[in-house]
C-alpha cells in the first residue's frame, strides 16, 4: 500500500513537472523575437540588419509564427548564399541562423533591365552581387566574366573548374547578347567556342591539349585566335609578318 502511494506521488510530481515544462515552452514560443535575439554563425560578414533587410522578416514577431523554410529561401537568393539554415530555439531564446557564403573566384558583369550590374562569380557559376561578397580574397581574382545570365552558370562553372584543374589560364569569359561564347586565354589568346553548351567539355580538353603542345615549341606567340565552334575542325589564325 505504501509502495503504491509512493508510485502515485512520483507520477503526480512527474505530471506537474511535465505540465510546467510544456507550459513554459508554449509561453516561450509565443514570446516575440527581437533583432537582438538573432544569432548568426558560419560567417562574420553579414550582420543581423543585413539578414532582416534582405528578407520579409518583420520584427518583433512571435517565434512560433516565423516561417523558417521560407526565410531560408529568401536569404539564400537575396544574399547569394551557398546555403543557409534557420532554426527556432527556446533555450537560448531566438533564431539561430547558420550562413554558408560563396567564394568569389572571378569578377562578373550582368545586364538586368538594361542596367549593368557589377559583382562576382563563384565556382558554381553563380553571380554574387557586389554588396554580398566578402572582400578578403578579392585581390587574388584574375578572371573577368561578361554577359552573365542564369542559363550560363553550368557552362561557366565547367570553364572555371578547368581553369583550376588544368593548365588553362583563363583571363576573360564573354557571353554576347545572343549567347555566343568567347574565352581569352593567357597564351592561346582569343578562343571562339560558339553557342553549343554540350560541346564545352570536349572543347576544354582540346584547349588544354593545344596549350601543352604549343608551349613546347613557343608556337603560342604566333597565335591570333582559335575557332573551336566545331571542335572536330579547329581553325587557328596566326599573325602574318
Amino acid at each position: 500500500m505504501k509502495n503504491q502511494k509512493k508510485i502515485n506521488h512520483r507520477s503526480f510530481l512527474f505530471l506537474i513537472l511535465f505540465l510546467f515544462s510544456t507550459s513554459l515552452i508554449s509561453l516561450k514560443t509565443l514570446k516575440k523575437v527581437n533583432i537582438q535575439d538573432i544569432r548568426i554563425s558560419g560567417s562574420e560578414f553579414f550582420s543581423r540588419n543585413d539578414l532582416v533587410n534582405n528578407s520579409s522578416l518583420k520584427l518583433p514577431n512571435r517565434l512560433i509564427f516565423i516561417k523558417t523554410k521560407f526565410l531560408e529561401k529568401e536569404l539564400k537568393q537575396n544574399l547569394s548564399l551557398k546555403n543557409v539554415s534557420v532554426s527556432r530555439q527556446i533555450f537560448p531564446f531566438g533564431l539561430k541562423i547558420l550562413v554558408n557564403t560563396r567564394t568569389p573566384i572571378a569578377y562578373g558583369e550582368r545586364i538586368l533591365n538594361d542596367k549593368k550590374i557589377l559583382g562576382f562569380i563563384d565556382e558554381d557559376g553563380i553571380f554574387i552581387n557586389k554588396n554580398n561578397a566578402d572582400d578578403k580574397n578579392l585581390s587574388k581574382i584574375t578572371i573577368q566574366v561578361f554577359g552573365w545570365k542564369e542559363k550560363f552558370k553550368k557552362i561557366l562553372s565547367e570553364i572555371l573548374i578547368a581553369h583550376k584543374n588544368y593548365k588553362i589560364e583563363v583571363i576573360r569569359i564573354t557571353f554576347s547578347p545572343n549567347g555566343f561564347l568567347t574565352v581569352e586565354e593567357k597564351d592561346l589568346k582569343t578562343i571562339f567556342l560558339g553557342f553549343n553548351p554540350n560541346l564545352i567539355s570536349y572543347q576544354l580538353q582540346i584547349i588544354n591539349t593545344l596549350k601543352n603542345e604549343f608551349k613546347k615549341n613557343n608556337f603560342s606567340e604566333k597565335i591570333d585566335n582559335i575557332d573551336l565552334t566545331d571542335p572536330n575542325k579547329p581553325k587557328i589564325k596566326v599573325f602574318k609578318p
